[in-house]
């Protein structure tokens, strides 16, 4: 079944959902759906329910709620992506994998090696752009939420908001060339579900040493994601990766046995 995410609070009463917007044209012209079909409609607060089609029009679609759902897919922490501003459209591939791979919510940021510059206008195009990517990613990813995207930050803004986090980390490619190094996994055994985990990316030059250092002094650990070096648009996407199979697979199968 297609899933919808619908999170205006006033759309949902007891027992029907009206969609509206973009959802409506995707419903009716793109799947082709008719009277007596059956979707998956989300709330905001990460609730799921399977609904069926009793009416559509040009400009909405409603749905009477047939069975609430309580399966959550959600990561068992919280992780935060800062993605040092990438070229081209690689934030695009960033955000929508990221998305599936279970991402709380994703930080872009300015770092000293970005070549990218984005002005106050194409900032403001770009959010709405990533807000249809992560939210269409969330439908197809069978999410129970959809990542939050904040504003463009800068290295001082960073550190200001990274206090609320429990465990914050940095992927240094300097670690990787190292025999001594914090790995990642070890990190990952120190966090219990619940907690928040924030991890920093750079673009492709890297995180300066200027960068390094200020990371260091406010309590981000550097840690290397394997021997080998990662492009940007592959860091995270290993990162989350690690942490679904650590805190899904991996123990599920130890609990198993």
């Amino acid at each position: 079944m297609q899933r919808y995410f619908i999170l205006k609070d006033d759309a949902w009463s007891e027992t029907v959902v009206t969609i509206y917007g973009e959802d409506v044209h995707h419903i009716s012209r793109v799947m082709r759906g008719e009277v007596g079909d059956r979707i998956i409609c989300n709330h905001r607060n990460g609730r799921a329910a399977i609904c069926e089609i009793s009416e559509i029009s040009n400009d909405k679609v409603r749905a009477n709620i047939v069975d609430w759902q309580d399966q959550d897919v959600e990561l068992p922490i919280e992780v935060t992506i800062v993605q040092g501003l990438p070229k081209g459209d690689k934030m695009d591939f960033i955000l929508q994998k990221g998305t599936e791979l279970g991402a709380d919510s994703f930080i872009p940021y300015k770092a000293e090696r970005s070549i990218v510059v984005w002005d106050e206008k194409k900032m403001k195009k770009k959010l709405q752009r990533f807000g249809k990517i992560v939210k269409e990613a969330s439908e197809q990813s069978h999410r129970n939420k959809i990542p939050t995207i904040h504003d463009l930050v800068s290295i001082k803004q960073l550190i200001e908001v990274s206090d609320q986090f429990d465990v914050k980390i940095f992927a240094y490619e300097e670690e990787a060339k190292t025999t001594s190094y914090q790995s990642f996994a070890e990190v990952l055994k120190e966090m219990n579900s619940g907690m928040q985990l924030l991890i920093c990316i750079g673009p492709e030059g890297g995180f300066s040493e200027k960068e390094a250092e200020l990371l260091k002094e406010n309590d981000f650990k550097p840690v290397r994601f394997g021997p080998r070096i990662l492009r940007t648009e592959t860091a995270a996407l290993y990162a989350l990766s690690s942490i679904s199979y650590h805190f899904e697979e991996l123990r599920w199968n130890e609990c198993k046995q």
